[in-house]
């Protein structure tokens, strides 16, 4: 399949996806096997196992040392191209390791840091307390509904947090509503096509499957940016 994607158009593939599944108007629906569960929730979602959530007692593997080096957090950042006064959402925030990078490129605009761990939310408030990223606001969410106003923010990121959504189809149809006409997903996630990354499957996600999964909310796939060791970086679009 990604030989093909390289090869199709954007608009092209997007057609062959609709005629697959609804975009935005059903749900696609979930199914719930024990018998099959390995080592996530037992639960699947257009045929991708569910992994477990990362705790909020593992927030220190979030500020990890080495992560600088796996993830190139600032590159990423500089590769989202924000505007100064954009409103990003960074869904799954956990302890705001990228929150807070972001919201020193959009010093006029706001940085909605959302997670479902109030735990996870203290932690950004504490390092708010020291006079960083004033221009972030926590938002604790469900675990199907990321609580965003429709129409109000420019893009959204979620960094490996997607594939532990027990909600995909509910929550990114929630970011799909908050979007503004035009508006960017960047969905990272480590890659599910190289057996060489040292992630768990469940943890991983194949760029196949993940615009399988956005298609259905009518996000549409621009591009992906492959300049980190071990992830994609997905850039969905909502239609203007």
């Amino acid at each position: 399949m990604i030989s093909i994607l390289k090869r199709l158009s954007v608009p092209f593939l997007l057609l062959a996806l609709a005629a697959q599944f609804t975009q935005a108007a059903e749900h696609p629906g979930y199914l719930v096997d024990p018998e099959r569960r390995t080592t996530g929730i037992g639960k699947f979602y257009m045929g991708r196992e569910i992994s477990f959530v990362m705790g909020h007692l593992a927030a220190d593997w979030l500020n990890r040392p080495g992560r600088i080096m796996e993830e190139m957090p600032d590159e990423v950042v500089a590769n989202m191209n924000l505007a100064p006064d954009e409103v990003v959402a960074d869904i799954g925030a956990g302890s705001g390791y990228f929150s807070f990078r972001i919201a020193g490129k959009v010093s006029d605009g706001e940085v909605l840091a959302v997670d479902i761990q109030q735990e996870m939310l203290d932690l950004i408030v504490q390092r708010q307390a020291d006079g960083k990223g004033g221009n972030i606001r926590t938002i604790l969410g469900a675990i199907d509904d990321p609580r965003l106003p429709e129409n109000s923010i420019d893009a959204a990121i979620m960094v490996d947090a997607y594939h532990e959504f027990s909600h995909p189809f509910e929550m990114m149809d929630g970011v799909y509503r908050a979007l503004k006409p035009g508006g960017r997903v960047f969905l990272l996630e480590y890659r599910g096509e190289d057996a060489s990354v040292p992630i768990r499957p469940l943890h991983k996600m194949t760029q196949e499957q993940a615009i399988l999964e956005m298609a259905v909310v009518g996000l549409e796939w621009s591009e992906t940016l492959d300049f980190l060791p071990w992830q994609h970086m997905m850039i969905f679009t909502k239609p203007k």
